[in-house]
């Protein structure tokens, strides 16, 4: 499988490989150089979730013509090397957080670049609070 690797790209080594040695390297290879917690989870093998994101992976990749983002719900695959380059839309329980994988993210998992939890910023009483909170007393 040729992929054209930008420039910028051909730099980056994971583990001491480069990204064109990790993209011929047969995968379990590449999983001897995962840390621990991904090693594992990928020799258990891949869920029918994961298993048919894949496959959608693979069709991207050989459509290459297409630049729409890959929609998924499966937060629990890791990033392998084939990913890099593609655009993905993955849930975050409210909406589709859309990012373009960069080789850095190899080894992570996609739920990583879609945080679920968002910082809570509460109002003053009587602004934007619960009907409650609108007659309490002002300090003074």
């Amino acid at each position: 499988m040729s992929v054209e690797i930008p420039a910028e790209w051909k730099k980056f080594r994971y583990r001491g490989r480069s990204l064109e040695e990790l993209l011929n390297m047969p995968m379990d290879d590449f999983i001897k150089l995962l840390p621990a917690r991904q090693r594992r989870s990928l020799k258990k093998g891949f869920t029918p979730a994961e298993r048919s994101l894949i496959e959608k992976i693979r069709k991207t990749r050989r459509d290459s013509k297409t630049d729409k983002a890959i929609k998924t719900h499966v937060r629990s695959l890791v990033i392998l090397p084939e990913m890099v380059g593609l655009k993905f839309a993955v849930y975050n329980g409210k909406q589709f957080v859309e990012f373009q994988v960069v080789p850095e993210m190899i080894g992570h998992y996609l739920g990583e670049f879609s945080i679920p939890i968002q910082k809570v910023e509460h109002g003053e009483p009587g602004l934007k609070a619960t009907r409650s909170s609108l007659f309490m007393a002002m300090k003074g």
